[in-house]
């Protein structure tokens, strides 16, 4: 049994055919079906059943499918920690960020890395935190920074909390009061985000604690557009206080009871972190960790 076999055998076994599975691989498929009958031949065992034109695992292709992923996976990190060794820190970052985090202080924390690691390439996808946790989970992100619990499949560092507050326009009747009840807040016409934020499940979640169903007037995946929208008196938002903190053109208010939203840096767990995916994260928490402890001390978050 070699590692070229196990790649093979676990073609097969995502695509449930022969075909599909040659293809994916770039190989012909009487090849295939040779090398599949081979490693079936050495283990003395029946890998797939084959009925009617259709794949399906045996018992023995089951018990062999966790130790090939796990086999594959411990090579493929062989590799990398080997590379590292050799002193490659040249390649690709390539990080998630929420469309609200990559506008605010991001852009700065990016430019300070690049600086100090010129030899790496920083690949930036924005998008939702459920997305991104899917694409780290595939492989398709090394490392991005989501909100709230973090699933089972990623390692994490806690970055900071931050307030959630609803904004409204400079001349609502909200707008000159430091707090207001949570009750209020939600019975107000909502510029909500679009499925799949974790902001929007917060809100929804507490919409539905409450028992108020939301009046919501428009959505958006756009945090500038609804911020926008805010300021045309369309109605209320809700935004991680660190991005509204300077804007003078809508008042942010606190829910009472303060709400709150934590971030994470997460990675694939079990899996090897490069060197230049570990650099980037130390980095990063050093930045925010030096932003959160100003936070803590001045009671504002402090924008670069």
């Amino acid at each position: 049994m070699d590692v070229r076999q196990l790649k093979f055998f676990l073609g097969v076994a995502e695509c449930e055919s022969f075909t599909r599975a040659a293809e994916k691989l770039h190989i012909a498929q009487p090849a295939l079906s040779i090398a599949i009958k081979k490693l079936e031949e050495e283990l003395d065992v029946l890998l797939f059943n084959r009925r009617d034109r259709k794949i399906s695992l045996t018992a023995e292709g089951e018990a062999l499918l966790l130790h090939a992923q796990s086999i594959l996976q411990g090579v493929n990190n062989a590799k990398q920690e080997i590379a590292d060794l050799r002193g490659l820190l040249k390649g690709e970052v390539r990080v998630g960020l929420t469309p609200m985090l990559s506008s605010f202080f991001f852009p700065k924390i990016i430019a300070s890395f690049k600086h100090s690691h010129s030899g790496l390439r920083i690949s930036i996808s924005g998008d939702s935190a459920w997305n991104i946790q899917r694409k780290i989970e595939s492989g398709e992100l090394d490392v991005g920074v989501i909100a709230g619990e973090v699933p089972e499949g990623l390692d994490s560092h806690h970055l900071l909390r931050e307030e959630i507050v609803a904004c409204v326009y400079p001349g609502h009747p909200f707008a000159g009061r430091k707090k207001v009840a949570l009750r209020e807040l939600l019975k107000e016409p909502l510029i909500h985000y679009k499925e799949g934020y974790h902001l929007r499940e917060l809100i929804d979640e507490l919409h539905a604690g409450e028992g108020i169903t939301p009046v919501v007037v428009a959505e958006s995946n756009l945090f500038t557009l609804i911020r926008s929208l805010v300021k045309e008196r369309l109605g209320l938002a809700f935004f991680l206080k660190m991005v509204v903190a300077r804007d003078a053109e809508v008042v942010a208010i606190s829910s009472d009871p303060q709400l709150f939203m934590d971030l994470h840096i997460a990675w694939k767990k079990n899996s090897y972190l490069s060197r230049a995916n570990r650099a980037f994260v130390d980095f990063l928490i050093r930045e925010l960790d030096e932003y959160y402890m100003i936070t803590q001390a001045a009671g504002s978050f402090p924008l670069p």
